[in-house]
């Protein structure tokens, strides 16, 4: 039988998220018949921790569906199994950047893709603690149904069963290795009281997103959807479109990838950066891998934490690293965009040394070269005063080991690229107990 994982990592309370998601989680095995993994990586703290515990036991007991609630101790310990199983050379180098000690969007991802292979699961289908499902005609609004109906299948299979079909010429053998929708509410990333305050502070931040060499007349029109999802797009019925997806058009809380992507190249494992998770995504476009685009959009909103001064001076800084990644990534997009079919073998799957060749060559752009972007960022922050200054001034201190660790980054996606494969293999032969 089919097994998937449903995964959600944490690092705060969502009791709310937890039942939403479990609630997905028996919908899914109910009505396509799968087995489903529910996993919560979490890595709150210790009283969050038991209030996760209970949510998870509250959940009402679903054929067909496990539950694995795996705290930084038991996803060290499983790590450390892993690590050890691959014949990597620096175990420890590893495990680090798997479980680091800040947060790491791409490395909570990663753990999930490990504990997935681990439990033999065909596919990861990811939610955020940040986010709820809309609801139509009384019933939750859940993004498997899409998932699970598309993911993995031959896409010339379900050409038919999609509201639009637009895959590339000679492509149509390939499986569906990406489904995906975006989000409405609140922005993706913090930044709309930038906007409220300073259009054009606001224009001139979000713009250093977006390749240099974008055209002048795009631009614009970029700066202006990024970070917006679907805006305030309701829910009315279904619409589905069959083809390689933008990373701008879906979210990473709103999506799904099969095993076969994962299990080749990983995310990178940047600590304090956001949107360091969305690699796999213009990686899976570049290679015109087919893809679904729905409309089951995910409720996005920004928890009280974001609003505390420590709170809100951490996202900022992550979202100003953020920045300063870009031409690193940028880069490797650039050469994966080029590459296109180049970067599947003989089988259809990702080339993992291709582009681990393509993320070393980026390292050729010196810390130094950013720093013209990292003064228009330090800039932009004081001119919006208040407690925007604070930032300015942290951005300040930490300018030279900041610029080198976005560099620093980069190597290390590289080295973990070099063993991923490795890894996925050794958790496969892990294994994982079931929790429940």
């Amino acid at each position: 039988m089919r097994r998937v994982c449903l995964t959600l990592p944490t690092h705060r309370a969502c009791p709310a998220t937890i039942a939403a998601v479990g609630g997905e989680a028996a919908y899914a095995a109910r009505e396509f018949g799968v087995e489903v993994a529910l996993l919560v990586l979490d890595s709150s703290p210790a009283p969050v921790l038991a209030g996760h515990r209970e949510a998870l036991a509250a959940l009402p007991p679903a054929p067909g569906v496990s539950v694995h609630h795996l705290d930084e101790d038991r996803q060290r310990a499983f790590l450390r199994e892993v690590t050890g199983r691959s014949g990597a050379a620096e175990p420890d180098r590893l495990l680090e950047l798997m479980l680091p000690s800040r947060v790491s969007y791409g490395a909570c991802t990663n753990r999930a893709f490990l504990v997935a292979e681990a439990l033999g699961c065909t596919s990861v289908h990811r939610r955020d603690s940040d986010s709820s499902f809309q609801s139509f005609g009384g019933e939750p609004v859940f993004p498997v149904h899409q998932e699970l109906a598309f993911l993995g299948r031959r896409a010339e299979d379900v050409r038919a069963s999609a509201t639009r079909s637009r895959i590339a010429p000679g492509t149509g053998d390939r499986p569906v290795a990406l489904a995906g929708g975006s989000f409405v509410g609140e922005m993706s990333v913090d930044i709309a009281e930038i906007r409220r305050r300073d259009a054009d502070i606001y224009r001139e931040l979000v713009g250093l997103s977006i390749p240099d060499d974008c055209p002048e007349i795009w631009r614009g029109h970029l700066v202006e959807e990024s970070f917006r999802g679907a805006g305030d797009a309701a829910f009315d019925g279904d619409r589905t479109t069959l083809a390689p997806v933008s990373p701008t058009r879906v979210d990473m809380c709103n999506i799904a990838l099969d095993h076969e992507v994962y299990r080749r190249v990983p995310l990178p494992p940047a600590t304090d950066t956001i949107g360091s998770d969305y690699f796999l995504l213009h990686l899976v476009h570049d290679a015109r891998l087919p893809g679904l685009q729905h409309n089951r959009h995910i409720v996005n909103f920004h928890t009280e934490e974001r609003r505390t001064d420590s709170g809100f001076l951490a996202y900022q800084l992550r979202f100003a690293k953020f920045l300063l990644a870009k031409p690193y990534l940028n880069a490797v997009h650039t050469r994966t965009a080029a590459a296109g079919d180049t970067l599947l073998d003989d089988q259809g799957h990702l080339r993992a040394p291709a582009v681990a060749e393509f993320v070393r060559d980026s390292l050729a752009r010196a810390p130094e070269e950013n720093a013209d972007r990292f003064a228009t960022i330090e800039r932009a922050y004081r001119r919006l005063g208040d407690r925007y200054t604070e930032v300015a001034d942290a951005l300040a201190d930490r300018r030279a080991p900041l610029l080198a660790e976005v560099r620093d980054d980069m190597a290390d996606f590289a080295l973990l690229m070099e063993h991923w494969e490795a890894l996925t293999r050794a958790s496969a032969e892990a294994g994982l107990a079931v929790s429940r």
